[in-house]
């Protein structure tokens, strides 16, 4: 299998999130971004680890790869004003590699299962993304708060990270898309790449409220009494 790199974002501002920097609050009694780390270094597909920060937690992201013995983190940069500006960065200081993995460091309950199926899936297109179907009915409205139209939902999917790519098609994105964006597989859509979808999965959960984070450590707890 073509060598593989990860990107980890984790520069948000988590201004829904009171009490702290979610990406440091506790979960299972250890910092939550240090979950979604532990993850990739653990996975043989895996060659090298970008941890992309704040610059307020420049030094904490330092510390937590050295002081997790996170070895295949090979570098911890400064983020940017956006997400595909702290993608971009992640990039630049991204050791050679064929495949790129960009994952939100706050979604801490991504497997190894994610990741060996992501690279799979992007193999023959060159991009993937994981996705669940949706199952509530979707209608758009207008800033009036009328419905204008129901969705046909048997189309429409929720899409999560880990998201794989080619390195190529992914540099290649950032060099000509300056539009912002809600994910790097946006960009390539924009080019006329196609994008794979597979299997996400409802637990891959992104940690925006602290809700979330309840539900976080109650999925935690209810894994390591099933010896998950």
């Amino acid at each position: 299998m073509a060598s593989l790199g990860a990107i980890l974002l984790a520069a948000g501002s988590s201004s829904r999130m009171a009490g702290g920097d979610k990406l440091f609050l506790p979960l299972g009694g250890r910092p939550l971004l240090s979950h979604s780390l532990a993850t990739f270094q653990a996975s043989p597909l895996v060659g090298a680890i970008i941890l992309v920060m704040s610059s307020e937690n420049l030094e904490r992201g330092q510390a937590l790869a050295s002081e997790g013995g996170f070895d295949k983190v090979a570098a911890v940069c400064l983020g940017g004003a956006r997400r595909q500006d702290s993608v971009r960065a992640g990039l630049a200081a991204l050791p050679a590699c064929d495949w790129v993995a960009v994952h939100d460091g706050a979604r801490p309950l991504v497997t190894a299962g994610l990741i060996d199926a992501g690279l799979a899936a992007a193999q023959g297109t060159g991009a993937a993304v994981p996705a669940v179907r949706l199952s509530d009915t979707v209608k758009e409205a207008g800033a009036d708060g009328i419905v204008r139209r129901t969705l046909d939902r048997e189309q429409l999917w929720a899409v999560q990270t880990p998201q794989f790519f080619r390195r190529d098609l992914l540099e290649e994105a950032h060099r000509k898309v300056q539009a912002d964006v809600t994910d790097d597989a946006a960009m390539l859509e924009a080019l006329g790449h196609e994008v794979a979808v597979f299997p996400g999965s409802p637990l891959n959960l992104k940690i925006t409220t602290a809700d979330d984070l309840s539900l976080a450590e109650a999925l935690l707890a209810l894994a390591a009494s099933r010896n998950i």
